[in-house]
């Protein structure tokens, strides 16, 4: 028998101040890959051929009541200007295993919902950050770096985009 990992805690930090019993949730990016379609002579199908990320890496996260510093670079027309890095604690309940996993972001902040006011109420703020830069580790090893600007993609360490910046003499 076998169960899956499941997030039994997380934390994220921002710029690194730790908001430990402030943050509710986050919802890391989506890794997309652009396929487009390729049939060529003599091919009894179409095959798909990678062209790369695929839109905006985006991450969402909300916080319950006022963090002051959310504001703090709002608006910067730097694509790094905060650094967000959730940490997670996935465990199985049949046996005593626990993975440790980190995602490090880098991006901005471009768009900052404060919800409902109401006194007396649950208050949440909802923040969405456009990124530049991502890592996920899992236990120590780094299985995907994305660095858009410096044009770096790898996978468990394999730089996939090494032979192209060769190529294009960067």
């Amino acid at each position: 028998m076998a169960l899956p990992k499941k997030l039994k805690d997380l934390n994220l930090f921002s710029n690194g101040d730790s908001w430990q019993g402030v943050i509710q949730s986050v919802t890391l990016p989506t890794l997309t890959r652009k396929i487009e379609e390729w049939r060529g002579g003599g091919m009894d199908g179409t095959v798909g051929i990678d062209m790369g990320m695929d839109g905006l890496l985006t991450c969402q996260w909300t916080v319950g009541g006022l963090v002051e510093s959310i504001f703090d670079n709002f608006g910067s027309s730097r694509i790094d200007a905060e650094m967000l890095r959730m940490t997670g604690s996935y465990e199985r309940d049949d046996v005593d295993e626990v993975a440790a996993v980190e995602v490090v972001m880098r991006g901005r902040h471009t768009e900052i919902d404060m919800g409902d006011a109401q006194a007396g109420e649950n208050t949440e703020h909802q923040v969405t950050s456009t990124l530049s830069y991502y890592k996920l580790t899992i236990n120590g090893t780094t299985k995907i770096e994305i660095d858009i600007p410096n044009y770096v993609f790898k996978v468990n360490g394999e730089d996939m985009l090494a032979k192209r910046r060769q190529a294009l003499g960067l």
